[in-house]
């Protein structure tokens, strides 16, 4: 157990916690959330000891295994897998130990140590620590290499994969996904999912904050506050209160209508049938969004060119990649072939693809930045591109202010002009001139988009540009790109942003650039197809000579199939019960949830004092609905998926016996 009882804490002259009390479960998974400077890296210092309270009395589990990700990773000469191993300080000494014993030529001890070793699961940690690597990103070839043969942001990778190999009882993970592509994301979803002790994570992936935790805490106004549920509900209960705030009324009519705009161009322009349910589907959440983040800072629009072209920009016959020698002896580092690209005004496109593939590469072409190998690119009259990567941040004048920054590009506009706009990204007041040698990566990241909005682009092309981005600005930005009227081009591992920006997806992978006929889900499924392919292919001969041997006495082989599908199809019955219950119990909801919301839709509820305990007593309601809704609809698609699995399995048996 983890409880902060009347804590109050202090960093200079600023006060981040003032009485806060919060108490976690072991094994809860707690998401940390909060604005950029609110103090959630403060909160895991006090956690490992490193701070001590000004006020009040941190409590814990005593005999707790924490596990802390540390930011900062020094350039060593030692190979990355045994950099991992050396996460887990038990198994280190033991095996050290054991050397000891052997040129000690003592046997008894020797014994011990190697029940000790296998009691630490030791005899497979290299087998374990090259997993969390590959699934991280890593080849089997970057295992020997040494950590500084790679860059900062791969440096993180090993650290992550450090931090999750350590045995722990509390992990405490601050920003693992900033480093991370989509694929890596995935994967870390997936293995938080499983951790079986007590999780901390502070991010500002709302996607990954949904699918991994169980509880949220929102650090606001130098308070703890805990709320049951992922991110989504969380979202819904603030929503909850902030509407019972009639200070904000306003606000939330002018979110509301943006929204509406938002759904009228999306109707009007999608044309997927499996992007378009995705879509819609997101939509129905964003008023209850826009709703909880309605007090945010940030507030801005991303205006476009007003001449386009038709077409924006063409790439012809393209071979995109890196001019030089190669291992093979080749001239050309070839990535991308083959490419065809037509892009025309109003196009929203997600790049989707294996880390490595070329999505960066592709992005660099489209700019100009990177020349094309062979081929044509063919810009438009008109073009103006605005370019977003990572490495802008380091091209930032540190010596210089925001404000000094914009009027280098525009030094004929108004000082107010150039105000009010750097206000829409949170440098409000006295902090336009602030110096950036000061800023964190967030209030840089936020700079670098600044820059780009106010060149006023007609094609965007955004390369991750949500890393170092709290919750409120990324939702800002969402909202922007989705009134941007543009083209945009995204690289993200950010789910939420891809889904209410974009509206079809090109896949880079294999040497090629075409388009992806389906969602994020069916993304996952693909790569998941994918790793099992490449899994097979690296089994190879051994598959091969497993299919060549006999299968023994084919009348047993057959009678042990028909047994098998038998008890496939017994466990489908209770599978179909399951889904066409889960089914009915959406199918009330859904209709209870349409009850609730036409009562909801009555403008007098909010306006009459003498209702605000039913108006109150509604929005409970209507929260309790759609988490009802929310979680038959979870319930529904995972007995979906396993019946298609026992689906395919019976089918499968059902051949071997014909």
């Amino acid at each position: 157990m983890i409880a902060l009882r009347q804590v109050a804490l202090q960093r200079g002259t600023q006060t981040l916690l003032d009485n806060a009390d919060v108490t976690l479960n072991n094994g809860v998974k707690a998401g940390i959330i909060g604005a950029n400077g609110a103090g959630k890296s403060s909160l895991f210092k006090l956690l490992l000891g490193e701070l001590a309270p000004d006020q009040g009395d941190v409590e814990m589990s005593g005999g707790q295994r924490i596990a802390h990700m540390a930011q900062e990773v020094d350039a060593l000469d030692r190979p990355i897998i045994e950099y991992v191993l050396d996460g887990d300080l038990a198994l280190r000494q033991a095996e050290a130990d054991l050397l000891a014993a052997r040129e000690a030529d003592d046997a008894h001890r020797e014994a011990e140590l190697h029940g000790l070793i296998e009691t630490l699961d030791g005899y497979r940690a290299a087998s374990r620590a090259a997993q969390l690597l590959v699934g991280l990103g890593f080849l089997q070839a970057d295992l020997t290499r040494p950590l500084s043969a790679f860059s900062g942001g791969w440096r993180m990778r090993v650290n992550l994969a450090r931090t999750l190999f350590m045995p722990s009882d509390l992990l405490l993970l601050d920003e693992p996904t900033n480093h991370l592509d989509l694929d890596a994301l995935l994967w870390l979803e997936q293995w938080l999912t499983r951790y079986p002790g007590t999780l901390l994570l502070i991010s500002h992936d709302r996607d990954f904050l949904d699918a991994v935790c169980d509880h949220i805490v929102h650090m606001h106004h130098q308070t703890l506050e805990l709320y049951r549920g992922n991110y989504s509900q969380f979202e819904r209960t603030r929503a909850e209160k902030l509407a019972l705030q009639q200070a904000e009324a306003v606000k939330q009519q002018a979110r509301r209508e943006e929204i509406e705009r938002f759904i009228a161009r999306f109707k009007a322009q999608a044309t997927k049938a499996k992007q378009a349910q995705s879509r819609v589907k997101m939509l129905e959440r964003m008023e209850d969004i826009a709703v909880a983040h309605v007090d945010s800072p940030f507030h801005f629009t991303l205006p476009a060119a007003d001449k386009t072209s038709r077409p924006l920009l063409v790439l012809d016959q393209a071979q995109l990649g890196y001019r030089g020698k190669t291992d093979d002896g080749s001239d050309d580092n070839i990535q991308l072939d083959k490419v065809n690209v037509t892009l025309l005004p109003g196009s929203r496109i997600g790049l989707l693809g294996p880390n490595g593939a070329g999505k960066s590469t592709l992005i660099k072409s489209l700019t100009g930045e990177l020349e094309l190998l062979n081929g044509k690119r063919v810009p438009g009259e008109h073009l103006a591109i605005g370019y977003f990567a990572q490495h802008q941040l380091e091209s930032l004048d540190v010596s210089s202010t925001p404000f000094v920054h914009v009027q280098r590009l525009s030094p004929t506009a108004s000082d107010q002009d150039i105000r009010n706009f750097l206000g829409g990204f949170g440098f409000k007041g006295d902090d336009a001139f602030g110096t950036v040698a000061n800023y964190s990566g967030g209030e840089k990241a936020r700079l670098a988009l600044a820059l780009v909005a106010w060149q006023k682009p007609n094609l965007l092309l955004l390369d991750e540009p949500t890393n170092h981005l709290d919750l409120e600005m990324r939702e800002a930005l969402t909202q922007a790109l989705a009134s941007f009227e543009g083209t945009v081009i995204l690289v993200s591992h950010d789910r939420h942003l891809l889904r209410a920006t974009v509206d079809e997806f090109w896949r880079v992978a294999d040497n090629r650039v075409e388009p992806f006929d389906g969602d994020l889900e069916d993304y996952r499924v693909w790569l998941k197809a994918r790793l099992e392919e490449s899994r097979r292919d690296s089994r190879g001969e051994k598959a091969e000579r497993q299919s060549q041997q006999p299968s023994g006495d084919s009348r047993e082989a057959r009678k042990a199939s028909r047994k098998a599908a038998a008890e496939l199809r017994e466990k489908l019955r209770p599978l179909k019960k399951q889904r066409d219950q889960a089914e009915q119990t959406m199918e009330k909801a859904q209709q209870a949830l349409e009850e609730v919301e036409l009562v909801l839709a009555d403008p007098e509820l909010y306006t009459d004092s003498a209702r605000k305990a039913e108006l109150t007593k509604t929005l409970s309601q209507q929260a309790e609905i759609k988490a009802r809704l929310d979680e038959s609809e979870r319930q529904w698609l995972s007995t979906e998926e396993a019946l298609e699995t026992m689906e395919a399995e019976l089918l499968a048996s059902e051949e071997a016996v014909s």
